[in-house]
């Protein structure tokens, strides 16, 4: 997998990262000088002189400097980690929210809202944490391991020979823990994404929960995912949990095995007291980076899987865009469907050498079963999807060579469920075209048959709508839908089961209003309702296609 591709929104800016590195490895040099502070401290103290008291206080001052300096580099090199990673994170959100706006309509008819919640919260955020608080603190960590050790070797080549031996076995133990953490990592991940995923439709689906009292069972569904997902993260707590204890018995093996060589050296007169406890001091130092190499290599498991996932949505074919063909021009809005055939992924042919002609002006019903294909006819006009086979213009233009947002630009669209954003109706209205002017909203509400009930509102055009309009009616939603696309004013519009949530008298009315308002352009009725038949120039009637 070409991670080169993550690399372009988590490499902060080369000046940022020097400057940190700077920054820790200053850090990590202080660092090393604590030890040989206390092997100077413990001579003082064993000679004894009339200067000891003297040797003291310098070596404390010096100590204090060596504290002070490196407590505001931390400062300093923590600030700046940690801007930069809140940099690097929302380019990396901002990337992967572009690319879930650019994918194809199909997309999400096969995968949970979660997976894709997921990448935009956990992944990204393990990915960017990684970057920002393990990647740049490598090479000081090394640092201080490495420095750390050459200063051992200084003062004894025997302790610090059997220290490199003892490497091999901190390295098998790793391997063996960060086996388990990356299968334990994406176990999460699923779980996460399914419980998540659940609640959205729980959410979305209360007024249905609540009608057939399907409180305790829904309940009972949540509490079964939810412990899926405790049961992977104790794994997970367990794990990370025997991780700092072994790290820590290695160590402390370790250190004892260096005291007890090291007190043999001093009665060989090969080390003094004071070259024993700067000999202990800088050992305890390799604890520290041991310590958190061991926490690198598991978030190394958790940012690879995280980045896997993030890669593969990264390299998911985006819609065809076409930004560099032609942009489709304003046309009088005459469609033409030739030779289409169309079929959803493993499902039987929905559309076999479909060919219809629809002359700009004309009001066409389209009629037929339910599968027979009708929206279906309207999201392959709007390109949501493309057809396996054949050709659909606009004024004699291949939809497919022209700019895509050219040709979603003269078609407005009123959709069977409505969709609306939980702001203002103003906000609704104006959801295509944000710069419009009050005046204008309102006059495609009044055209729309909307105003009087709007107006009617406390707040009027002010009012918010509630998630998915669910404060408005049925029928006041698919008024403000229809307000948004004539305010767009495009020379195709299609209806889908538009008036499906007006009563009779309502329909009457919203029907007699269209018939002016459409009066110049052409119109794609999708319906069930006779009464919307009256609009039609022309009626067509799908059939299902007949597989043998």
């Amino acid at each position: 997998m070409d991670f080169r591709r993550l690399l372009i929104f988590v490499s902060p800016h080369y000046r940022i990262l020097i400057g940190v590195v700077v920054l820790l490895l200053l850090g990590s040099g202080l660092s090393l000088i604590k030890p040989w502070l206390g092997g100077q401290m413990t001579a003082a103290i064993l000679t004894q002189d009339q200067d000891s008291f003297r040797k003291i206080s310098e070596i404390l001052a010096a100590w204090l400097a060596v504290i002070v300096i490196g407590s505001a580099l931390g400062l300093c090199s923590s600030y700046m980690i940690g801007s930069a990673g809140e940099v690097m994170l929302a380019k990396l959100r901002r990337a992967l929210f572009k690319h879930i706006q650019y994918l194809p309509q199909p997309y999400y008819a096969d995968r949970q809202p979660g997976a894709t919640l997921s990448l935009l919260s956990n992944d990204a955020e393990i990915v960017g944490y990684f970057v920002t608080h393990t990647v740049v603190r490598l090479l000081p960590l090394s640092l201080s391991f490495f420095g750390a050790l050459v200063l051992i070797a200084m003062l004894s080549p025997l302790i610090a020979s059997l220290t490199l031996l003892f490497l091999p076995v901190y390295y098998i133990l790793m391997k063996f823990v960060g086996r388990r953490i990356r299968p334990i990592a994406a176990q999460w991940t699923r779980a996460w994404s399914d419980a998540m995923s659940y609640t959205d439709e729980n959410i979305r689906l209360l007024p249905a929960i609540k009608a057939f009292t399907r409180e305790p069972e829904e309940i009972r569904r949540f509490a079964e995912k939810n412990n899926t997902l405790l049961s992977v993260a104790r794994k997970d707590v367990l794990i990370h949990a025997l991780l700092d204890p072994a790290v820590a018995i290695l160590g402390g093996l370790g250190l004892i095995g260096l005291l007890w060589l090291g007190t043999h050296q001093v009665e060989q007169g090969l080390l003094t007291p004071p070259e024993l406890v700067t000999l202990l001091l800088y050992a305890m130092m390799l604890n520290s980076p041991l310590s958190s190499l061991a926490d690198v290599y598991g978030k190394l498991m958790r940012a690879k899987g995280a980045s896997e996932r993030i890669i593969g949505f990264l390299s998911l074919e985006s819609e065809e865009q076409n930004t560099n063909a032609p942009a489709l021009p304003a046309v009088a809005g005459s469609i033409s469907f030739k030779g289409i055939s169309f079929s959803y992924p493993d499902r039987a042919p929905l559309l076999q050498d479909f060919n219809l002609e629809i002359p700009a002006g004309e009001t066409l019903a389209i009629v037929g079963e339910n599968g027979a294909g009708k929206s279906t006819l309207a999201h392959l006009l709007l390109r949501f999807i493309d057809p396996q086979i054949g050709l659909i213009s606009i004024d004699g233009f291949d939809i497919s060579r022209v700019n895509l947002v050219s040709v979603r630009d003269q078609i407005g669209l009123v959709a069977q469920h409505t969709l609306l954003v939980n702001g203002s109706i103003s906000d609704n209205i104006a959801y295509g075209e944000v710069t419009a002017a009050h005046s204008a909203i309102e006059q495609a509400a009044r055209s729309a048959r909307a105003h009087d009930f709007i107006a009617a509102l406390p707040q009027g055009y002010g009012t918010i709508v509630g998630d998915q309009g669910l404060k408005l009616s049925g029928g006041q939603r698919q008024r403000i839908a229809l307000a948004r696309a004539l305010l767009k004013d495009p020379p195709i519009m299609i209806l889908d089961e538009a008036t499906s949530m007006f009563d009779p008298s309502g329909e009457e009315e919203f029907l007699a209003q269209c018939a002016a308002m459409f009066k110049d352009k052409t119109v794609i009725l999708i319906t069930h309702r006779p009464a919307s038949l009256a609009l039609a120039d022309r009626i067509l009637r799908l059939e299902p296609v007949k597989t043998e």
